[in-house]
């Protein structure tokens, strides 16, 4: 990592995030997700490059023409999801991601979670290992490997997807609007406890999450033509 960065600097310069045009990161999916937590407020966009072992966020990494490939990168604007969780304590704990809020069991007991969507309870039960709300960037990655769909970017939705669902046993998910409000409410929450975590920053032993897709906050990702955020969601479709 160290010398690509010294390249790029040596031919192109550095400067802080704060005096930045476009900020660039270099790692993974992992870094670009610590990227955008860390840099959102400054409102500039970002270029990612692929330096480490997964990169669905990032462009190719190639050292030569950064100019260029920055004045013909296409934008894409993303809404993170705003999470508040209540701890059994009573504290109450706000995070954003950018993925996936995800709830999951802390112990070999299955958690019992109930489900609500604007106020209205649509799952009175559901046993399960863990459940997660997914944006249509973070689709592809934990709500895939859960075996829930992958959204179009712009399709102003959002994924719902349990996580090893043992009762309703043939309860898949669902696909909301991305207006909607979701909140889980911990069953049993003493002897079954719960953790929430989005994207990377968890909260242990919850009460409750409230998920709502952020109305005020949004990060802009540059991607390569040839390698757009669309169509790399299209990949995933037909790759088999």
């Amino acid at each position: 990592m160290q010398p690509i960065l010294a390249a790029l600097e040596a031919r192109y310069g550095n400067v802080v995030p704060q005096d930045a045009d476009v900020i660039v990161p270099l790692g993974g999916d992992g870094f670009m997700l610590q990227t955008l937590h860390r840099h959102m407020d400054l409102n500039k966009p970002i270029y990612g490059m692929r330096a480490g072992s997964v990169g669905f966020l990032l462009n190719q990494l190639r050292i030569e023409e950064l100019p260029e490939r920055l004045a013909a990168a296409e934008a894409t604007t993303f809404k993170p999801l705003e999470m508040t969780a209540i701890t059994d304590a009573g504290g109450r704990v706000g995070a954003l991601a950018f993925n996936e809020v995800s709830l999951l069991r802390q112990t070999k007991q299955a958690a019992k979670i109930r489900v609500y969507l604007n106020g209205t309870a649509r799952l009175d039960e559901l046993v399960c290992d863990g459940v997660l709300v997914s944006t249509p960037a973070g689709s592809t990655a934990y709500n895939l490997s859960a075996h829930g769909p992958i959204l179009p970017l712009g399709s102003a939705v959002l994924a719902m997807t349990p996580i090893s669902p043992f009762r309703p046993r043939r309860w898949r998910g669902a696909i909301l609007r991305n207006d909607t409000e979701v909140r889980f409410e911990i069953l049993d929450a003493w002897k079954r406890p719960v953790s929430a975590t989005a994207d990377s920053f968890e909260v242990r032993d919850i009460a409750e999450v409230t998920i709502r897709e952020s109305a005020g906050r949004t990060v802009t990702l540059l991607f390569d033509p040839e390698h757009n955020m669309e169509e790399r969601i299209l990949d995933e479709q037909f790759t088999v």
